[in-house]
């Protein structure tokens, strides 16, 4: 008998995830089935892959010699499935990650566009947090996803789609208020105490701190919003303040009675909002076909924006 490709991505995924019940939900497979195709792994290597002397999950010397191996060999098959599958362009099935803090504005406007392309174009969407959606691109379970950048990690092709900037929402009075003063704010001069977020894991909220130059502990409470429209609610209802990109405006703004926006003074902070893909190498006009779309999509959002 062979080595086959399922024995490899499975024993990868024993590796990564240290544990046989999760290898087996993440190949979607029963333990037992996993289980077996590694004992059949090991007994064509001639060597045991897994130290199973006690209860902790080690790889054994020839074991971590067989997982750099497995994983060269499946980039390697990912590249040859890429190369054919996008060699005429943006076709077939696409699977894109997009953040919780893009997703539900890009989206709505983008796939209109994507669809008046090509109706045919199978696509799978996944809306998730950025170090979900980048260990999932490294897995293979996306071809590309919309994150902010730069996105930190390696062995990945980046493309700027828009700069999205940060408006400062409050309570209509309060926000009023600060106009008929004259008093443009700067994010450094915000009040931390009043200063709500996302909860931890967003990477929305780590941009909100770092540009008014405080930490999570300042904040008067963790409120563990989980989405902007929680967010613009308690704004509206005086709890305190929030940075809103500029592409949710154009809906956060009209469903939100009682929110009112003013822009910082410049330099304006902002997010860069990109196109990330594994760096595989082969045809890559697909990814610059999505990449145009995206980012005519996004600039039509921040038109709006600027617009109100």
């Amino acid at each position: 008998m062979n080595i086959t490709l399922r024995q490899l991505s499975y024993f990868i995924a024993l590796a990564e995830t240290r544990h046989f019940g999760q290898a087996a939900a993440r190949v979607h497979v029963s333990q037992p089935a996993l289980s077996t195709q590694i004992r059949e792994l090991e007994d064509r290597m001639g060597a045991a892959l897994l130290d199973r002397s006690d209860r902790a999950f080690r790889l054994t010397p020839a074991g971590q010699e067989v997982l750099a191996s497995a994983r060269r060999i499946m980039a390697e098959v990912e590249r040859m499935e890429a190369s054919t599958r996008w060699q005429d362009g943006l076709h077939g099935r696409l699977k894109i990650g997009v953040i919780p803090t893009v997703a539900p504005y890009l989206l709505p406007e983008a796939l209109p566009m994507l669809r008046a392309r090509d109706v045919t174009l199978d696509l799978k969407l996944r809306e998730a947090q950025t170090e979900v959606l980048l260990a999932e691109l490294a897995d293979g379970k996306l071809d590309a996803a919309v994150v902010a950048l730069p996105s930190g990690a390696a062995g990945l092709v980046e493309r700027p789609l828009f700069s999205d900037r940060f408006l400062l929402a409050g309570r209509s009075e309060q926000v009023s208020a600060m106009q008929r003063g004259g008093k443009v704010p700067r994010p450094t001069e915000l009040n931390p105490s009043q200063l709500l977020l996302l909860d931890e894991g967003h990477c929305l909220a780590d941009q909100a701190l770092e540009v008014c130059g405080t930490k999570r502990a300042a904040t008067r409470v963790d409120l563990g919003a989980s989405s902007l429209r929680t967010l613009c609610g308690l704004v509206a209802a005086g709890f305190g303040q929030t940075l809103l990109p500029e592409i949710a405006c154009d809906t956060e703004a009209p469903g939100t009675p009682g929110m009112g926006l003013i822009r910082f003074a410049a330099p304006e902070p902002m997010r860069v909002v990109g196109l990330v893909r594994r760096d595989l190498g082969g045809p890559d006009g697909w990814f610059r076909e999505l990449g145009d779309i995206l980012a005519v999509a996004g600039q039509a959002l921040i038109a709006r924006a600027q617009a109100v």
